[in-house]
């Protein structure tokens, strides 16, 4: 039974990732696994060649991140065969771990939440500005381009929404108070077995 993390970027979930595994919980990360499936399984890198081409990785093995994003941005058909061939495989993953929660900046946008039985979602949020700010100062981009990847994901609101639990990580109110109502809420989620609907 798991719980997953989600939220805009920017929002501040690695920051909520890292005081839940000061507590003891650890937390899967889908973005680094995908990374570390594409770079060590060989079925999945077989399937990628397939879908996306053989120039996906470089002579020595290591994936061409230009070549994927390039292709990731031609469409959404092209978009989606690629999640076809990696959600899967950072699912099963997770379903291996011994971890019961889980983070993924697109789990309502790629489906993923669909593919994993979980309990309750947890949707970290933060005041626009405060998040084009966080993107600028970390990424040294323009206002402009900060902007362009918060559109490029389901409005924040639409998250909330869809999910179980809201964490406001605005730097004004206590994310260490709000840690302890979390926690006490997904132990009580988790011995009830109430399963997230798909809307």
């Amino acid at each position: 039974m798991s719980i997953a993390i989600t939220g805009g970027i920017g929002a501040g979930k690695s920051y909520l990732c890292k005081l839940l595994e000061a507590r003891g919980v650890r937390v899967y990360d889908c973005d680094a696994a995908a990374k570390r499936l594409m770079r060590t399984t060989r079925e999945l890198q077989q399937r990628l060649r397939e879908v996306v081409g053989t120039a996906v990785f470089k002579e020595d093995g290591t994936l061409d991140k230009g070549v994927l994003a390039q292709f990731l941005l031609a469409g959404e058909e092209q978009k989606q065969a690629v999640n076809a061939v990696v959600h899967p495989a950072v699912a099963a993953d997770f379903m291996a771990s011994d971890c019961n929660w889980l983070e993924s900046a697109i789990l309502f946008e790629s489906g993923f939440y669909k593919r994993v039985s979980f309990q309750g979602v947890v949707c970290v949020t933060a005041p626009h500005d405060v998040r084009l700010q966080r993107i600028i100062l970390r990424d040294g981009i323009s206002q402009v381009q900060a902007q362009a990847w918060i559109d490029r994901q389901m409005p924040q609101e639409e998250m909330v929404r869809r999910s179980n639990f809201e964490v406001v990580n605005d730097g004004v109110q206590s994310l260490e108070a709000q840690v302890d109502k979390l926690l006490e809420w997904s132990c009580a989620t988790l011995r009830n077995k109430i399963f997230l609907t798909e809307e």
